[in-house]
């Protein structure tokens, strides 16, 4: 895996991926920013938020689970001092579907984290990662939780 990370201006960068893509990452207006983009630590945060969900629903998928969608809301802490990694991140799946089994969502969610997600779990080396789920059934919209 490559990219590169191009300085704009101010505390305004451009990451390009190896497989083509852009962004642009800046720093706050306090920082020298222009807010012109998401924070580095931000897309790190969404980026394991993207490995795990993307996981799930590969294994839900594999397992025959009728999915109709699915997000993950991240919420994290970081350390006081530098260098200010993440202390604590909290994970809350939202699964909609049709009949889908909650041992199955679960089991999805434990692999993800235990097994497939490289993201998740190079920073469980610096924080303590608990999720919680809901399924939301369609159609009749029942919610079932679940922590």
């Amino acid at each position: 895996m490559e990219c590169t990370v191009k300085w704009l201006d101010g505390m305004a960068f451009v990451g390009e991926t190896g497989s083509g893509h852009a962004f642009v990452m800046d720093g706050a207006p306090e920082g020298g920013g222009r807010n012109l983009g998401p924070r580095p630590m931000e897309t790190v945060l969404t980026g394991a938020g993207g490995c795990t969900i993307y996981d799930v629903l590969v294994i839900l998928k594999k397992s025959g689970q009728d999915v109709t969608g699915a997000h993950v809301e991240l919420k994290a802490d970081r350390a006081e001092t530098d260098p200010k990694v993440f202390t604590r991140i909290h994970m809350h799946f939202v699964i909609r579907g049709r009949n889908l089994r909650r041992a199955l969502v679960e089991s999805a969610i434990k692999l993800s984290h235990q097994k497939y997600c490289s993201a998740s779990i190079m920073l469980g080396k610096t924080a303590d990662i608990t999720y919680d789920y809901e399924i939301i059934e369609e159609p009749g919209g029942q919610a079932v939780q679940s922590a």
